[in-house]
């Protein structure tokens, strides 16, 4: 790769802009003029299959809704909660909310009913759309907490078709002229949406997402990443929760795109669904990736082929790395042998990792948190380009990405035109452009110190620049821990490289204040299990091989060794000394993981306080 000197600064010049009378629901109806036999969602018919939904047909389900809502009271201006698994409804709701000339809130269907009484309150939200009857008694709880008005939430479901149309039903007296007058009272610079940060360092701020923001964000990465969205068959399957401001925002420009959307919440029916629907491309967390290449191994070692993987597996990432330093003008690309290898594994191992996504998928973009460069490297050396992209709630989503031809696995990427990059004196990622939020919702103290003099938002992230302009990021700047020695260790790569191991699902490196640095690890419990079986101890859960004296000698052993492997990119000040494995699972649902998967490490460390206390007690 290069050798030049990294940059401070990057920019990609936009390749266009947005008119200031535009709102979001201009380029849906510009398709439906152009095309509206175009497919633009795919619904499951229960028995395999999947029904064609053209924009036409959207379109309408939407006018209907739109003037429902009008007729439930919904004015321009208005919140609108939507509280529901990713779903067809969910995408209905969403463009129906906005022709009503409202702003939606997303409300993740994980939320507990304090975290929902902080949104209603914050946001002023007078209407809630819940995707399952199971939700309503959490959300009026939630809007008990709040009292006053609140108490009286009107609260409606969209769970099924039947649900859509009873909304729809309080149309009677709204007109076309009506719902056309609230569709086009919003403009570019109008807030379309509130999405509340997933709260890692902090309680929820709501993050105010202008229609500039959605429409020319999605009207600059449409011809940035064409490779990857593909032409007119162009479809993905998206099962990453549409609460999240980056499953919608892809969601938004894959419908301003023309390209076919099918949904499914269920990971139980993930795999069937791939199968079924057969998609181009597929957006994902890393955690999607980890698991299935993990699993991959361990089913091959089960099935007595873990020789024949391991081999595969390492051809994969060779050949991914000549490629890339190929494409980097380092190098001549694969060698003959390494492609002929290449070609043997394709037939025997890559084809059936292929299949288990479809058959049919070019590309992956994975985003929300840092990804493993030797599993990207896999994929993409399996025939399953990794394209990671990098963007925070305030940005949008995706604000730099890497694209077919402009690859660098290890980095997030450069900037979506029209968006600008630099890193500040002390290593802060900030970010410029016209995806960047309009400020945090009733904050606007917060608001003005989260922008610096220039007009840069203070990403919080920490980050390089290479020569060539491509983002690397290390960690964040809130969780850096400075030890009793002043050594400032960013937690991030050394949790990252300690995860990679396939029995761990958690790694939460300490040592804030004392000193040296440790860390609190948490297993995989499926892994663990196979695990146990594999090495010859049985069945084990997590916690009965830490209660076997050989299963946990060899478990802590597993460990120390991807530790160990994890202090070798670091110095000695900076390395993991000690660890302790917790018996323990960090979910969602524990309130220690984000519904995009990210790890909140001061939760996890305030709950484990005690674990932690034990280690620097010894």
């Amino acid at each position: 790769m290069t050798t030049a000197q990294p940059i401070r600064e990057t920019t990609t010049e936009p390749i266009t802009r947005v008119e200031d009378h535009v709102n979001v629901t201009h380029g849906v109806l510009a398709l439906g003029e152009a095309e509206p036999g175009r497919p633009v969602y795919a619904i499951s018919n229960g028995a395999g299959g999947w029904l064609d939904v053209t924009i036409t047909s959207f379109l309408a389900q939407v006018r209907k809704v739109a003037k429902g809502l009008i007729g439930l009271g919904v004015q321009p201006g208005d919140k609108v909660a939507v509280m529901a698994a990713t779903s067809y409804s969910w995408a209905v709701v969403d463009q129906a909310i906005w022709f009503a000339g409202g702003i939606s809130v997303p409300i993740y269907e994980t939320s507990s009913a304090h975290q929902i009484a902080h949104l209603l309150a914050n946001s002023e939200a007078h209407l809630v759309l819940i995707g399952s009857e199971d939700l309503r008694s959490t959300v009026q709880a939630g809007a008990n907490m709040v009292g006053g008005k609140k108490s009286s939430l009107e609260i409606y479901s969209i769970a099924s078709g039947a649900d859509l149309d009873e909304i729809a039903a309080n149309s009677t007296t709204v007109t076309t002229t009506q719902l056309e007058s609230a569709r086009t009272t919003a403009r570019a610079d109008d807030v379309a949406t509130l999405v509340y940060t997933s709260g890692t360092t902090g309680k929820p701020k709501g993050v105010a997402i202008t229609h500039r923001n959605l429409v020319e964000g999605a009207a600059n990465i449409v011809p940035f990443a064409s490779d990857i969205l593909g032409e007119a068959e162009s479809r993905t399957l998206l099962f990453l929760p549409l609460a999240h401001v980056l499953a919608r925002a892809v969601q938004l420009i894959c419908l301003h795109r023309g390209i076919q959307v099918a949904h499914t919440a269920d990971t139980r029916t993930l795999l069937e669904d791939l199968h079924t629907f057969r998609p181009t491309w597929l957006l994902v967390v890393p955690r999607v990736l980890e698991k299935v290449y993990h699993s991959a191994a361990a089913k091959a070692r089960h099935e007595g082929r873990g020789a024949i993987f391991e081999e595969a597996r390492k051809t994969a990432i060779g050949y991914s790395q000549a490629q890339e330093s190929a494409a980097a003008g380092a190098g001549s690309g694969p060698s003959w042998g390494l492609r002929a290898k290449h070609a043997l594994f394709s037939r025997l191992v890559y084809s059936k990792l292929r299949a288990k996504l479809g058959g049919e998928v070019t590309h992956i973009v994975s985003g929300a948190s840092p990804l493993s460069p030797e599993i990207a490297h896999f994929f993409s050396g399996a025939g399953l380009p990794v394209q990671e992209g990098y963007g925070l709630t305030e940005s949008t989503a995706p604000i730099t990405l890497n694209i077919p031809g402009a690859t660098r696995i290890g980095t997030v990427g450069l900037p979506v035109p029209g968006n600008s990059v630099k890193i500040a004196e002390d290593g802060e990622i900030l970010l410029k452009g016209p995806v960047i939020f309009d400020g945090y919702h009733g904050r606007p103290e917060e608001t003005q110190a989260a922008f610096d003099e220039d007009g840069f938002f203070r990403s919080g992230d920490l980050g390089s620049l290479d020569a060539d302009g491509f983002l690397s990021v290390t960690g964040r700047k809130k969780e850096l821990i400075v030890t009793a020695g002043g050594k400032n260790v960013s937690p991030t790569p050394l949790e990252e490289a300690v995860r990679s191991h396939p029995l761990v699902a958690h790694t939460v490196a300490v040592g804030d204040g004392r000193a040296f640095v440790a860390a609190l690890v948490f297993l995989d419990p499926e892994a663990v299990l196979l695990w146990a079986a594999q090495e010859g101890f049985g069945e084990l859960t997590v916690t009965q091989a830490l209660a076997d004296d050989a299963a946990s000698t060899a478990l802590h052993a597993a460990v120390q060794h991807a530790v160990e492997g994890a202090n070798e990119h670091v110095s000695r000040a900076e390395s993991v000394r000690t660890f302790r494995i917790v018996d323990a699972e960090l979910t969602v649902g524990s309130g220690h993981l984000t519904p995009s998967m990210k790890l909140i490490r001061t939760k996890a460390i305030e709950d484990f306080a005690d674990e932690v206390d034990e280690i620097y007690a010894a």
